[in-house]
């Protein structure tokens, strides 16, 4: 018998009713029967929310997530507001790299700045690894959300080693990745060092969430679409393999979500996640096809279809949801983040809609 963090106890994969491990998120995450699709929606707690503009006005980025209250009620508002399935986090993918030692700033309208980019052993070693003391913020942040949600999941998320080590080599974000590529391939040993030591450091940080309540985890490679199959398979893949596996014992769904990835998708699958994110640029039944029948999907409406008239919007999510059958498990979400010029409203209706249209079909089934 092992202990589910999300306060049920499961025995042989099973648990009992009621609570965030019942829920259709967490069931369609582990590919079991759902009342109705199960919707989320990547940057869902952000910069389309009035409630949220306002609360972020005066308080930078860092600062926004190292203040446990804000982060409640952020990640709160997309939940009060749409009716969403699960919350997420409100955090940045490099907040457990900051809490290592990284000298960094989350700059408006630009991204992460890296005051000191990696170029060395020497700066590799500068990466401590975390504890819980370093990011208690965030322990007791969600501690504090898993009460506020009740039987809602909580998601907890992290960036994966390959997209961190992009911005560390970088120096902020970039179109190219071309210092990256340049370091992965001119330097292997280095490259490998660095994504070894940032895969403990994600591992750690995914714990320190885990022992403290979410529900599930979603590893974010956002960059990983950069790279070619072969160069995924070498460079990347042990790293995330890593992370995943390291949170095999866990007791949570483990979600993996790329950009750019269909060529990808097969090598994503074997990471070890239980769910494999896809962007709007593949469709779920062939994304299905690429990611095995042992894994559940998650996506992926475009974010821009949200700007069209309504009835683009609605043929777009039946879409979705006829494509999601062929997986084991569907969990809808955007095919990336929430744009910020989205109408909140239009969110709320997709929500509607897809738990409309889901759950007749699952009484007629």
């Amino acid at each position: 018998m092992t202990t589910d963090t999300t306060g049920t106890v499961a025995r042989d994969g099973d648990s009992r009713p009621g609570g965030p491990a019942d829920s259709p998120f967490i069931r369609a995450c582990r590919r079991r029967p759902v009342p109705h699709t199960p919707v989320w929606f990547m940057r869902q707690a952000g910069r389309s929310l009035p409630e949220y503009r306002e609360i972020r006005a005066s308080v930078p980025m860092l600062e926004s997530c190292r203040r446990p209250e804000l982060v409640t009620e952020i990640t709160l508002q997309p939940v009060r507001r749409h009716g969403v399935d699960a919350a997420i986090l409100f955090s940045d993918i490099v907040v457990p790299v900051a809490a290592a030692g990284i000298d960094l700033d989350i700059v408006p309208g630009t991204g992460p700045v890296v005051a000191e980019p990696i170029r060395t052993a020497a700066d590799v070693e500068r990466i401590r690894l975390i504890t819980r003391d370093d990011v208690s913020y965030v322990d007791e942040a969600v501690r504090q959300l898993v009460v506020e949600l009740g039987d809602t999941p909580l998601i907890g998320f992290a960036g994966a080693p390959f997209t961190l080590a992009s911005y560390l080599v970088e120096g902020g974000p970039s179109r190219t990745h071309a210092k990256t590529k340049a370091l992965m391939y001119g330097d292997p040993e280095l490259w490998h060092a660095l994504c070894a030591r940032l895969a403990d450091v994600t591992l750690a940080f995914l714990r320190v969430q885990i022992e403290a309540g979410v529900s599930a985890v979603q590893l974010f490679d956002s960059w990983a679409g950069a790279l070619s199959e072969a160069d995924y398979r070498r460079f990347v893949l042990p790293h995330s393999t890593a992370v995943l596996s390291g949170l095999v014992d866990a007791g949570v769904p483990r979600i993996h979500f790329g950009v750019g990835t269909a060529e990808l998708l097969g090598a994503m699958g074997e990471a070890g996640a239980d769910v494999v994110g896809v962007d709007w640029r593949t469709p779920l039944d062939v994304a299905t096809g690429r990611i095995g029948a042992d894994k559940a999907v998650q996506g992926n409406l475009d974010p821009c279809v949200l700007l069209a008239p309504w009835p683009v919007v609605e043929a777009e999510v039946r879409r979705i949801l006829e494509q999601g059958r062929a997986a084991p498990g569907h969990v809808f979400n955007l095919g990336h983040g929430v744009m910020p010029e989205t109408d909140p409203e239009v969110l709320t209706r997709v929500v509607a809609l897809v738990h409309e249209l889901s759950s007749r079909r699952a009484d007629q089934g």
